[in-house]
């Protein structure tokens, strides 16, 4: 049996207030010494997830921005462990799930026209708003902004009824979820989606495994299900 461990961050393996994984290093530990994958599956960007890895010494897969994509590293799986992607990056392999941002910043900015409603996204504000309204330092704000399939964006007026806005992404052929600080519009994926792609890769790979889910928030739930 092999175990695989899927987790969002922020609020799972981060702080919520401080994002630090210091929490977490006796069971990172833990993990590593039983050789267990561990897959970030967040709402965050390719820029920051590679920072996280980086410092934590991990190189496996990845799921970015709500399940918009799949990084998996480039000979990862044995040459047995067939599957379709959509583009290679640096040293990834990517299965791409989501719709490109421009198109996502596109409608919001429509959805925006059309309802008055103040729909702040992320790509409405400078790395420096970024960092205040994320209590991120401005060098993580700058990386968060390295958006590429989900629009992160609040609501300025908290009076405004949900169903307002939402309505009309789903209109437009899009979904809506929320994670821990922010509103999210992005294409046809969610976590879920990304992770039984990735698990059955898995099994692919090791014939019989156990999956494993851990997260906070709304957008976790597709994951969480899916394990």
């Amino acid at each position: 049996m092999k175990y695989i461990i899927f987790t969002d961050l922020d609020g799972t393996l981060l702080d919520h207030k401080t994002y630090s994984y210091e929490s977490a290093k006796p069971a990172l530990k833990l993990i590593k010494e039983y050789n267990i994958p561990i897959i970030f599956c967040t709402s965050k960007t390719r820029a920051e997830i590679e920072v996280i890895k980086k410092e934590l010494k991990l190189n496996h897969p990845f799921i970015s921005e709500n399940g918009g994509a799949i990084f998996i590293p480039k000979d990862y799986f044995d040459r047995g462990v067939l599957y379709d992607y959509s583009k290679t990056v640096d040293q990834y392999k990517v299965i791409e799930l989501g719709t490109a941002y421009p198109k996502l910043r596109e409608i919001l900015t429509k959805i925006r026209n059309i309802t008055k409603v103040n729909l702040l996204g992320f790509g409405d504000m400078d790395a420096e708003r970024v960092s205040k309204e994320c209590g991120l330092d401005l060098e993580t704000a700058k990386l968060a902004k390295k958006r590429e399939y989900d629009e992160a964006f609040c609501v300025i007026d908290p009076k405004v009824k949900q169903t307002i806005f939402t309505d009309l992404i789903s209109s437009h052929g899009l979904n809506f979820t929320k994670g821990g600080r922010f509103y999210h519009i992005m294409g046809n994926n969610d976590k879920g989606k990304a992770v039984t792609i990735l698990s059955d890769l898995y099994k692919k790979q090791f014939k019989n495994i156990k999956t494993v889910g851990l997260g906070d928030s709304l957008n976790d739930v597709p994951m969480l299900q899916a394990v």
